[in-house]
């Protein structure tokens, strides 16, 4: 099991940027598989990007292609959102998961989530 904490939210302008951290405890941090979902005010639960246990390989939801980079430091213990070219519908609470399975885009597929951090993009 990894208890998550994400930070790194907050107020940003449209076309700026932020870079969100999840911070791992645990002993199976650089084995999981790690993303991070979003959930705008009623709406689902939807994937962002997933970064492999090795960190080989990264997956972006199509709306963030191109904008979003997900990374990992496991000698931290940590993974990375950075966004770029922030749009007003990116705002959302942000989760970051993790799962001991393959990378997925589905949310059911992760075990352990962390409690979220609100990003607002607005002028």
């Amino acid at each position: 099991q990894v208890q998550l904490a994400e930070s790194g939210g907050g107020l940003v302008q449209p076309g700026g940027s932020l870079r969100l951290s999840c911070t791992a405890s645990g002993r199976t941090f650089s084995s999981s598989a790690m993303a991070w979902f979003r959930q705008a005010s009623g709406k689902e639960r939807e994937f962002v990007a997933a970064i492999t246990w090795s960190g080989d390989n990264q997956f972006y939801a199509p709306s963030v292609k191109g904008r979003f980079t997900i990374s990992r430091d496991d000698a931290k213990n940590t993974v990375y959102l950075q966004m770029n070219s922030l749009k007003p519908e990116d705002t959302a609470v942000y989760y970051c998961a993790a799962t001991l399975r393959r990378s997925s885009w589905s949310p059911e597929d992760y075990d352990d989530w962390g409690q979220g951090t609100q990003v607002t993009v607005s002028s």
